[in-house]
């Protein structure tokens, strides 16, 4: 049998099984963008749309008059699909979703909790498909009850924001549970296209990606960024600790540096803060998260890998050089099917 033949029964395999997933998204390829706070933005959105995959904006803080800007500017760039990812607990939640209703985005995706009641139908009211992440397969289960159209589970491998739990553990748990019921992308310490025919194997629609694509030519983030990235190896890429246990801080994955020692410190400040009554919970755990984000601006705009965030997943390890986005997405694809087709002989 020729490499041509071999080759063609790997991918043909292959766009079988995230057919569910390329339906659902109407991409060609099932590989969500992670939404990544100050990189997700309208340069690498349309670059992994127009490239195949599926393209996510990280609203992150931004005002709704920002996202409107963003997604206006995102359209000049691709007439492709792509979805706006959104933080459940913006003040301005349903404001933003009215944006996106506005765009007639197609797909929205909710990150940092359970959907707050009405955001759920105000999604769907306009037109779009409702993707969230689900942490524990109890939340799955309720999401579904819910409405939701499709579920990401993301483990801690991830960069950013993380839970406790592995992808692997997550995804036994889950996709044998749900996976007839609704699309399920899985994402968290992935790298390289073996793992994604593996998630896919499961039962899996898709995977999401944001690391792997952060040394994209497409990408803004600070040349200083992207050669930590290059630089690093998976054990470089560490959860940040809770210093007090009266202050919930979710963990954080990002480079060892400085920054991380600082966080520790900056919890402390917000701890006192707390016990001297200056401030409600609330509010302090809202101070963590807007030191997050110029923390992380630092890094990925300004270059400063040192006082900066520079939150990476452990698959940071696999990236190693800046190129294109189109060769990153047929790079992994050619992995996926290669692995398929081994698998099937």
């Amino acid at each position: 049998m020729s490499d041509a033949d071999t080759s063609s029964i790997g991918h043909d395999r292959l766009k079988r099984l995230m057919k569910r997933g390329t339906d659902f998204l109407g991409c060609e390829v099932a590989i969500l963008g992670g939404a990544m706070s100050w990189i997700s933005e309208r340069s690498l959105v349309s670059a992994l749309s127009n490239a195949g995959a599926f393209g996510v904006i990280a609203c992150g803080a931004m005002t709704p008059d920002l996202l409107d800007t963003e997604i206006a500017e995102t359209k000049k760039r691709t007439d492709r699909p792509f979805g706006v990812n959104l933080i459940t607990m913006h003040p301005q939640l349903m404001e933003l979703i009215d944006v996106t209703r506005r765009h007639a985005v197609s797909h929205v995706v909710f990150a940092g909790g359970l959907p707050p009641a009405g955001s759920i139908d105000r999604v769907k009211e306009g037109g779009a498909r409702l993707i969230c992440f689900a942490p524990a397969l109890a939340l799955a289960k309720k999401l579904i009850r819910s409405g939701v159209d499709a579920l990401v589970i993301e483990g801690m491998e991830a960069g950013g924001h993380i839970g406790p739990v592995s992808t692997s553990v997550l995804a036994q748990e889950i996709l044998p549970e749900v996976a007839t019921d609704v699309p399920v992308f899985v994402a968290g310490g992935i790298g390289r296209g073996g793992l994604i025919a593996g998630f896919l194997e499961m039962g899996a629609s898709g995977v999401q990606l944001g690391t792997r694509f952060v040394c994209a030519h497409e990408c803004i983030a600070h040349p200083n960024f992207k050669k930590a990235f290059i630089r690093a190896s998976a054990r470089d890429a560490i959860p940040s600790v809770q210093i007090d246990p009266r202050l919930p801080v979710i963990p954080v994955r990002a480079l060892r540096n400085r920054e991380m020692e600082a966080f520790s410190a900056k919890q402390i400040e917000v701890a006192k803060l707390l016990d001297e009554g200056k401030v409600e919970m609330a509010e302090a755990q809202l101070q963590i998260e807007h030191y997050w984000a110029g923390a992380l601006r630092r890094a990925v705009i300004d270059g400063d890998v040192e006082t900066g965030s520079v939150m990476a997943g452990q698959s940071v390890g696999m990236v190693k050089k800046e190129e294109p986005v189109a060769d990153i997405i047929r790079t992994l694809v050619d992995e996926a099917a290669l692995a398929l087709e081994r698998r099937s002989a």
